[in-house]
């Protein structure tokens, strides 16, 4: 492999990883929030305030996995899509109700 393109590759594989791991975060996140609202005295405040720091935590990710350049933003853009898709794919409303919860 050409030096010069390993050199451009990296940056977008590694923007492209950032995304991942930020879709986990997020998602992760959000399937963790859903399966406590029942069971919490406020679940108005902890929907926001996950929310608040779901989003947080990915704006900074992505604004540093990024590094000003749009390639690398759309690299990590594209990395917390796929992870949204391989999570809803995992944990969603067919996962439900295969393990008895309710559908989604």
């Amino acid at each position: 492999m050409d030096a010069e393109l390993l050199a451009t590759a990296m940056p977008l594989l590694a923007a492209f990883a950032a995304g991942l791991g930020l879709g986990f975060i997020y998602f992760g996140g959000l399937w963790l929030t859903v399966r406590q609202l029942a069971s919490t005295k406020r679940p108005g405040l902890l929907f926001a305030a996950s929310f608040a720091i779901r989003t947080a935590l990915v704006v900074a990710g992505i604004f540093f996995a990024g590094g000003g350049q749009w390639q690398r933003i759309a690299a990590c853009m594209i990395g917390f899509i796929v992870m949204r898709m391989v999570l809803t794919r995992r944990w969603g409303p067919h996962q439900a109700s295969k393990t008895g919860g309710s559908p989604a």
